[in-house]
């Protein structure tokens, strides 16, 4: 049903760990290295058990900005939804976090999943450009969640 290959508009790029002495340090996004499309509007980090999977779902408007850098490690699932897409119906899989540091950013239709595939808790922060719920957490959110879809046509392997 889908072809594996690298999605269009979908920006994978390695983060890069400064270690020293001390521990180390990772920029999550620099405002200068991002397309302004993609300036974040707000920040958060959110804790994901062994073998718990997040998604799929997918935004109409919202662009996510991923940054797994560890602890553990994810199978990140992508499928591309958008029917003008030169790569509609394709799909990638990148596996990302401490032991590939990477910042991945999912523009909106492109339905998108993780999973932990460590043996400990996982963390990934995200700066989406929309804020959730809109101003005041007043407005209609922006998530198409496929989790319960009979078809179950985004699947995890």
């Amino acid at each position: 049903m889908f072809k594996d290959s690298p999605i269009r508009d979908v920006v994978v790029r390695p983060v890069k760990r400064y270690t020293d002495h001390r521990g180390w340090l990772m920029e999550l996004y620099r405002l200068d290295e991002l397309a302004e499309e993609f300036h974040p509007q707000m920040a958060y980090v959110s804790q994901t058990l062994p073998g718990v999977a997040r998604g799929p779902h997918e935004h109409a408007e919202q662009s996510d900005c991923f940054v797994f850098v560890g602890p553990g490690d994810f199978d990140l699932y992508l499928w591309d939804a958008r029917e003008d897409s030169p790569t509609f119906n394709h799909r990638q899989k990148l596996t990302v976090g401490e032991s590939d540091p990477r910042l991945v950013i999912v523009p909106p239709g492109v339905v998108h999943a993780y999973r932990n595939v460590s043996d400990q808790p996982g963390w990934v922060f995200n700066c989406p450009n929309r804020l959730y719920a809109g101003h005041g957490k007043k407005e209609p959110v922006d998530e198409i969640r496929h989790e319960d879809r009979p078809d179950k046509r985004f699947e995890l392997d």
